[in-house]
């Protein structure tokens, strides 16, 4: 019983050349994710009525600025780290 929060950061490399790296920001509550940032679209894009909310003030504020900066922070830093494994 109770509820369900998840933050899920990926980052998808397609070439080891770091040109094509796509960061991806995603929430999730009670296993339905109602908002997303994705790096190659550039801001937050909402999947429920919350979420489209959301989106419309994140886009607007701060929290935009900080996922803008996740790609070189925490994709293009841990990239050697990934590929060696």
């Amino acid at each position: 019983d109770g509820y369900f929060e998840q933050v899920v950061r990926q980052c998808r490399y397609s070439s080891k050349d770091l040109q094509g790296i796509e960061f991806i920001d995603s929430y999730v509550f009670n296993q339905a994710e109602y908002i997303r940032f994705n790096s190659t679209v550039g801001k937050f894009v909402g999947y429920t009525e919350l979420g489209v909310k959301n989106a419309e003030a994140w886009n607007k504020g701060p929290e935009l600025a900080v996922e803008l900066g996740e790609l070189e922070r925490y994709c293009k830093l841990n990239a050697p780290i990934d590929y060696s494994a």
